[in-house]
């Protein structure tokens, strides 16, 4: 008898959907195609010399460590060096707050299978991540939204939403993917007073913070935080860090950690042995030899630098070709940027128009956990070359016209 596997699998199963975003990268394999639409890096910075010199080194001098398992909470001298570099911001590291994962997003998974609940509320922006909302949709989560604007998440409303007693607050305070967005000073503060007072927690996805290449650099969340114990336990507080070297490195090699108070870690831990047991040795060793030699520091201002040409090619090819009724963000960093279309525009639509001119984007509406968003869309400027973004921000732009035209 064959098996019917719709009929075998879990019923978590039904709340799980693809990425948008991944189905659209399989366009970047056609000829041609202009892709605005994946949060790709851009290949032709990434530190291949070096990588290629301390791989081969590493495997010469330390091979059968590399190659063999390793301690589930990670490389204990590269989580050394992260508890180190997040001690010297103002959050009183050690050690046991720090979990090495296989990329953050494997954290956001795990903060699921540990913290949420079927039916649990979480607080986040709209918009918002849409692999963190794909990581917890398993889970059961739902989810109220509060909107944002220049100055990043608008607290108007926080006290009223914490009072319902969110599970947490997930949010992305710098150069949030997809607006570009950046939370301002004053409402960091805010927002940390407030989560305080009400003992809701933060997850604070810092995924870009290292690639600011305009205005002066913010504090963390995690740094903002008080500590409310004296002992010498390491980071207490109630926001929990998550932090990446696919930005800054190599996506990869899919490396990246959580800090948070070291009962919330030991549970963490526990919940990644039942998934990949460890994160691979080779790479934890890779990315602990490129920071401790300096080579990540030294490769950080190429990468603002390419990602700053990149986003000005993207603002003018957009002031020159976009209509005049779309606006869209400044990111002072990152790499994407949010626009808005008149209302009664879908940009699901013009998608698929713009698919046949050989360009790509992601439409809004998948970044809003609670619906809407249809007149929005992001735009990756990381991953071409100024040349291509300002022949795909015509393109577009055409396909906007026509499509205003066609409406009228």
């Amino acid at each position: 008898m064959q098996i019917r596997w719709d009929q075998q699998y879990a019923q978590r199963t039904s709340r799980m959907s693809s990425s948008a975003i991944r189905e659209l990268l399989k366009l970047t394999e056609l000829p041609d195609v202009i892709s605005f639409a994946g949060g790709l890096p851009a290949p032709e910075v990434f530190p291949v010399e070096k990588i290629s010199a301390i791989s081969q080194r590493l495997l010469q001098e330390a091979g059968p460590q590399a190659l063999q398992y390793s301690a589930t909470e990670g490389y204990r001298p590269l989580r050394e060096l992260l508890a180190q570099a997040a001690s010297q911001d103002g959050a009183p590291v050690t050690v046991d707050n720090v979990l090495i994962t296989s990329g953050s997003q494997q954290g956001l998974d795990l903060l699921g299978k540990v913290l949420v609940d079927e039916g649990d509320t979480l607080l986040a922006e709209s918009p918002t991540y849409m692999g963190a909302l794909q990581a917890w949709a398993p889970y059961g989560a739902s989810y109220v939204t509060l909107p944002s604007d220049d100055d990043g998440l608008v607290l108007d409303d926080l006290e009223a939403v914490l009072q319902k007693r969110p599970k947490f607050i997930y949010i992305l305070p710098n150069f949030q993917n997809p607006s570009g967005r950046t939370l301002s000073l004053a409402r960091r503060q805010y927002l940390i007073e407030a989560t305080t007072r009400y003992g809701i927690p933060i997850v604070e996805d810092d995924a870009y913070a290292r690639l600011r290449f305009e205005g002066d650099q913010l504090p963390s969340l995690i740094s903002l935080v008080v500590q409310q114990s004296s002992d010498d336990t390491g980071y207490t507080g109630h926001v929990i860090h998550l932090g990446t070297f696919s930005k800054i490195l190599s996506p990869g090699i899919r490396l990246g950690w959580i800090i948070a108070p070291a009962q919330l870690i030991s549970k963490l831990v526990q919940a990644k042995q039942g998934t990949d047991l460890h994160t691979p040795t080779l790479t934890q060793m890779l990315a602990y030899e490129m920071v401790r030699a300096g080579h990540v520091e030294e490769h950080i201002p190429l990468i603002r630098n390419v990602y700053r040409t990149r986003r000005d090619a993207m603002l003018a090819a957009l002031s020159e070709h976009f209509p005049a009724d779309v606006t869209w963000t400044h990111p002072q960093g990152g790499m994407f940027l949010w626009a808005t279309l008149p209302e009664e525009m879908d940009s699901s639509k013009i998608l698929e128009e713009a698919v046949q001119e050989k360009v790509a984007f992601v439409p809004g509406v998948a970044f809003h956990p609670c619906g809407g968003g249809e007149n929005t869309m992001r735009l990756n400027f990381s991953n071409a070359s100024p040349e291509k973004i300002h022949e795909g921000i015509t393109r577009l732009g055409q396909v906007l016209s026509r499509q205003k035209s066609a409406a009228r």
